[in-house]
């Protein structure tokens, strides 16, 4: 083979997400997405003080830490929040601005310590490196070596939520916890990243809008991030298939699964809700469909009746007694 076809070869693009990220065969990795990254600060609304702190230098594995004004003028510690970034497993960083302008609104309302994880992304860094981090990143806040998670945070009152692959990381934490016989307060998983090898629901349907997600990208996608996989049934991306943990050794006292009705991701997070049910777990679980929404819709309309709705949701759901 001559060099200009080596040249070219290395060059076809192997796997893309459109209008987010291309892959190339020679490993290079193109992301389209034009995220806009922000520093810590203290939030002028709503009186959120934020700072990074590096939990790992050899991975570069950091979090990014959010202190509501009531930290200071209640007496009683607040409710710790480890919160996830969706983006596929490949986009996005706890510095991205849509989703520190959320965390800092969330915390806000809600009055919880958010710790956000900036854990490593693929392709660069397949899974389970993700998955890795995460745990890393709760182990961390256990410890609570931080002075805002010593002074201010409740370790009896630990929730972990994310939207996407981050409630598809939610899921294998909990499991994880489960199997080494612990438990944290909540679990939120959000359009969480579940899928298989067989199609249910509307997936592969053509819907006739545009959809943000289609069937073949999913299968694509999975393969792509995690390249050790055994497959769509894997059950670390389809947790209720055979084989798969059982879903009543999840390691929480309750759990919030919230769907959108015309996300290509809803039935799975509505058969994962139903056989949680099923499986024997003995916590509490609350389910959210938003209707007439699609996938991680409150990022793009933060300010919509149904995205205020999902956010007094996730309010109640922390502040439950």
């Amino acid at each position: 083979m001559n060099s200009s076809a080596a040249s070219f070869d290395s060059d076809d693009v192997v796997f893309q997400l459109p209008g987010s990220i291309r892959l190339y065969r020679s490993g290079r990795v193109e992301r389209i997405y034009r995220d806009e990254l922000v520093p810590p600060s203290l939030d002028p609304t709503t009186g959120v003080q934020s700072k990074d702190v590096t939990i790992n230098p050899t991975t570069n594995l950091s979090a990014r830490l959010y202190l509501p004004p009531s930290a200071t003028s209640i007496p009683k510690k607040l409710p710790v929040f480890l919160t996830i970034h969706g983006g596929g497993f490949c986009l996005f960083r706890s510095s991205s601005s849509i989703y520190h302008s959320y965390v800092n609104s969330l915390t806000a309302k809600a009055g919880i310590l958010s710790v956000s994880v900036d854990y490593r992304l693929a392709p660069e860094n397949p899974l389970p490196a993700a998955y890795d981090d995460c745990w890393e990143a709760l182990e961390w806040v256990f410890a609570a070596e931080d002075p805002w998670l010593s002074n201010f945070g409740d370790l009896e009152r630990v929730f972990i939520g994310g939207e996407s692959a981050g409630g598809n990381i939610v899921h294998n934490l909990g499991i994880r916890l489960g199997g080494e016989g612990k438990k944290v307060e909540g679990l939120v998983m959000i359009h969480s990243f579940f899928w298989g090898k067989d199609r249910i629901g509307n997936e592969g349907v053509e819907s006739g809008k545009k959809e943000s997600l289609k069937a073949e990208d999913i299968d694509a996608l999975w393969l792509t991030v995690c390249p050790e996989t055994t497959g769509l049934d894997d059950p670390r991306i389809n947790p209720v298939v055979e084989g798969a943990p059982s879903l009543a050794t999840l390691g929480c006292r309750r759990v919030l699964v919230c769907v959108a009705e015309l996300d290509i991701l809803r039935e799975r997070g509505r058969v994962y809700f139903e056989k949680l049910k099923e499986s024997g777990w003995e916590g509490e679980a609350e389910f959210l469909e938003s209707e007439g929404e699609d996938h991680c819709f409150f990022f793009m309309k933060p300010g919509s009746l149904k995205a205020e709705e999902f956010m007094e949701r996730m309010v109640s759901f922390f502040n439950k007694s």
